[in-house]
C-alpha cells in the first residue's frame, strides 16, 4: 500500500509555523489616553475604531481622570503591545507601579506626541525607555515637512505610509540615544536644521517606536494612522500591519 507524502509534509510544516493552517489570535492592544491638551481620548476612541474595522487587533482604551488617576492599567498585564499617549501625569502608588512595570519588564510599546513627557514623576522615561530627548519644542504654525530618513525607507514600520507633513510644532529632540534607528525627520522655517520626528529603538530586548507627531490634524492623516498601526504590529513581532479584506 502506498502512503502519499503529502499529508505528512502539511503536517510537519504546520507544527511549527503557527501561519500554516491556524490563524494567529487578534493583536491584543492597550491604548492608553492622557493628554488633555490634544484631547487624546478623542484621537485614541477614532483610533481604536479604526484599528479593529481595518486590522486584526482589539483594543481597550483606558482614559485618565485629570492627572493623577488612571484607571484600568491592570489590562497591560495581558496585552500585546501598549500604546501610550500621556502628557504630566501624576501617577503614584500601584498605578505608576504597573505602568513601570510594563516599561521595564521587555515589553513592546508605541509612543505617541507627549508620551515623551507623560509622567511628570518619572520623567527619566523618555530617554530611559523612548531613547528620547525631549526639551521644548519650536512655535507651532510654521508648517512642519516630514521626511523619510534615508536609512529607514525600507523599514516596514514605513510601510504603505504616505505624506506626514504637519501643522503640529516641532518638538526638540536631539540627540537620540544611541541605538536609536532614526526614522523620520522634521524641518520648519525656524528650527534651523531637521529633528529626529519618528524613531525605533530595542530595550530590554523589546521594540519601541516614538513619534513626536500626534495633533489630532495628526490623527486625521490616513498617512499617520497607517503609521501607527505598522508600529504597533512591528513592535509586537507581527510583521507589518495588513488590512482585513
Amino acid at each position: 500500500m502506498r502512503l502519499s507524502l503529502i499529508p505528512i509534509a502539511i503536517a510537519v510544516l504546520t507544527a511549527g509555523n503557527p501561519s500554516w493552517g491556524e490563524a494567529r489570535p487578534p493583536l491584543e492592544v492597550c491604548l492608553v489616553s492622557g493628554s488633555a491638551e490634544y484631547d487624546s481620548d478623542t484621537s485614541l476612541t477614532a483610533f481604536k475604531q479604526y484599528l479593529e474595522e481595518g486590522y486584526d487587533a482589539r483594543c481597550i482604551l483606558l482614559k485618565a481622570r485629570g492627572f493623577e488617576d488612571l484607571p484600568g492599567l491592570e489590562a497591560l498585564d495581558d496585552c500585546d503591545v501598549a500604546l501610550f499617549f500621556t502628557r504630566r501625569l501624576t501617577l503614584d502608588g500601584e498605578q505608576l507601579a504597573r505602568v513601570k512595570k510594563y516599561c521595564l519588564s521587555g515589553k513592546p510599546l508605541v509612543a505617541v506626541r507627549t508620551a515623551s513627557h507623560g509622567f511628570q514623576n518619572w520623567l527619566e522615561f523618555d530617554k530611559l525607555i523612548l531613547g528620547g530627548n525631549y526639551h521644548n519644542h519650536f512655535e507651532g504654525g510654521p508648517a512642519l515637512t516630514v521626511t523619510v530618513a534615508p536609512a529607514a525607507r525600507d523599514h516596514p514600520v514605513l510601510h504603505g505610509v504616505g505624506p506626514l507633513d504637519s501643522t503640529a510644532s516641532l518638538y526638540k529632540t536631539a540627540p537620540l540615544v544611541e541605538g536609536c534607528k532614526l526614522l523620520l525627520t522634521g524641518l520648519t522655517l525656524e528650527s534651523g536644521g531637521p529633528q529626529p520626528v519618528a524613531w525605533a529603538r530595542t530595550h530590554m530586548g523589546a521594540r519601541v517606536f516614538y513619534t513626536s507627531l500626534g495633533a489630532q490634524s495628526d490623527f486625521a492623516n490616513p498617512a499617520f494612522r497607517r503609521l501607527l498601526a505598522n508600529a504597533l504590529f512591528w513592535t509586537a513581532g507581527r510583521g507589518t500591519a495588513e488590512k482585513q479584506p
